[in-house]
């Protein structure tokens, strides 16, 4: 019997069986059972990730015997006749190998008569895009008024280069590039389908691979499967896609946070004997520092199929957030110049040792401490010049409580158009100028309430009452500085000689509203 590839073989035949595209599955279908279908459909996205599929699906949906449906039947003769590509008023073009004009108006010349055996003539147009101008002119004019028994359904990588009057004709869905997740998933279904043995790690790394083509993902599966010839192992998969042991990734990453300079240049010698792939090394090494971060951040988030939970949680214990964020900084911009380097090699070892050569500023917060991301932060210095302390807070004044609370964006502008008016046990009262009601909502008196928890370490009970005139608060004082700062600046320059000099040879005028402080 003649194989068939995986790709093909499990080629969706119906909209329940389609992976990450739910937002178009949920319209088309819509438009089906209510009657309500478009003469034209563009369908856009990137490689493999399901245009064309759907299309057909589409044209089963239009054909079934059993009447226009998001369901077919699948079992009748049009639907079986669509999936094994013989149904004849199912007409697919690839538009890359049929771009002049001639031939284009000869396809469309058939346009006029009626299905010979289904409900609906159903021209599918795959990589629209590559059509010339002119064969672009012929087809908008059958667009514009097209016979009632025709359905067009257009398929692109590159909606871009469509004529804005060709996409204003039509419905335009665009679909997504599946998440890794979900390639994951299905190549796992697929496997246990073919009763074929395969670690979950080697799975993970087929679908990132796969860079959001579930296409790419089972040709991939198909190579692992002819690779390893029988059961799929991490270690398969990672000698079939160049990617280096995921130990040695994990050996890397704690060479560099020990600041081990000999040690790391020993692990990238024993690794160069293996031949690897550099910049597949450095997007390793990106994915396990994402993963420690997200893990450090948050306890028990983000169990990965490719590096055991007990050594994420082991690193980011000992690693500080701080580091892994530069870090991660660090061999993105290294993996992006990787090409640029003299060899590959070399670039891999100029990204580590940048690693090893530069820290974040060290912060209040004890260094190697960096599982306390999400319970402590370092109070800020107060407006006053002092610190408040988190064990006594209720004795100092708002300002100074401001200094210490970590909340931003309008949370923070909505506590800096207050000022306290009383606390007890777990309430807090506060009294807001009308300049900043429109920071007021419930969604940032909840975010300022948690900070004021965090801080005076009790469960906060917020009362907010809106002053009947206008009053002194942090926001007005900060306003009032930095005007008196402005006025010293232009004070100065005033003075300044240069600027008297301007003024007097040239007529030189100095415009207040220009005019901003250094500090």
């Amino acid at each position: 019997m003649t194989y068939v590839v995986l790709a093909r073989k499990w080629r969706p035949r119906a909209f329940s069986e389609l992976v990450g595209q739910e937002h178009v599955v949920r319209a088309l279908a819509n438009a089906l059972d209510s009657g309500r279908i478009h003469h034209a459909f563009l369908f856009s996205g990137t490689r493999g990730v399901g245009k064309t599929t759907l299309a057909r699906i589409l044209a089963k949906s239009l054909n079934c015997e059993t009447g226009v449906t998001s369901r077919p039947c699948g079992k009748c003769s049009a639907c079986r006749e669509i999936d094994e590509g013989r149904f004849i008023d199912l007409l697919e073009v690839d538009a890359a190998s049929r771009t002049r004009v001639d031939e284009t108006r000869e396809l469309l010349d058939n346009v006029q008569y009626a299905p010979a055996r289904g409900r609906y003539k159903v021209y599918l147009i795959d990589e629209v895009h590559m059509l010339s101008a002119h064969s672009f002119n012929a087809l908008l004019k059958t667009l514009e008024e097209p016979p009632p028994h025709v359905k067009f359904l257009l398929a692109t990588t590159d909606p871009q280069k469509l004529p804005i009057t060709v996409l204003s004709r039509c419905l335009q869905f665009n679909l997504k590039r599946l998440p890794s997740a979900a390639i994951a998933g299905r190549l796992k279904h697929i496997a246990t389908e073919e009763k074929i043995e395969a670690e979950p790690a080697a799975l993970e790394l087929l679908a990132r691979a796969a860079d959001g083509s579930l296409r790419d993902g089972l040709s991939l599966l198909d190579q692992l499967i002819a690779f390893s010839g029988g059961r799929l192992t991490d270690a398969d998969a990672r000698a079939m896609l160049g990617t280096i042991d995921r130990s040695r990734t994990v050996q890397l990453l704690e060479l560099v946070a020990a600041g081990d300079a000999a040690g790391v240049m020993r692990e990238v010698g024993a690794l160069d004997e293996q031949a690897p792939d550099y910049a597949a090394a450095l997007e390793d090494l990106a994915g396990l520092i994402q993963k420690v971060a997200l893990r450090q951040a948050v306890p028990g988030y983000a169990a990965s199929e490719t590096f055991p939970e007990q050594t994420l949680d082991a690193l980011a214990a000992r690693v500080p957030a701080e580091d892994l964020q530069l870090y991660y900084q660090i061999t993105l911009l290294g993996r992006r110049d990787l090409e640029l380097a003299p060899d590959a090699r070399g670039g891999f070892e100029m990204v580590l040792l940048r690693m090893l050569a530069f820290r974040p500023a060290e912060s209040a917060t004890t260094r190697g401490s960096g599982a306390r991301i999400a319970t402590e932060k370092t109070p800020a210095p107060a407006t006053s010049g002092r610190t408040v302390s988190a064990a006594e807070p209720q004795h100092e004044s708002w300002q100074t409580l401001l200094g210490a609370l970590d909340v931003q964006g309008a949370a923070r502008q909505l506590a800096n158009h207050c000022s306290l008016v009383g606390r007890d046990a777990n309430r807090v009262r506060l009294l807001l100028d009308r300049r900043g009601l429109h920071y007021r909502n419930p969604q940032t008196e909840e975010l300022l309430a948690q900070g004021l928890t965090r801080l005076l370490r009790v469960e906060v009970r917020l009362e907010i009452e809106v002053a009947d005139s206008d009053m002194d608060t942090p926001a007005r004082q900060s306003a009032r500085a930095a005007e008196e700062r402005v006025e010293a600046a232009r004070v100065e320059l005033e003075s300044d000689a240069t600027v008297r000099a301007l003024k007097e040879r040239f007529g030189a005028t100095l415009l207040p509203e220009t005019i901003k402080p250094l500090s």
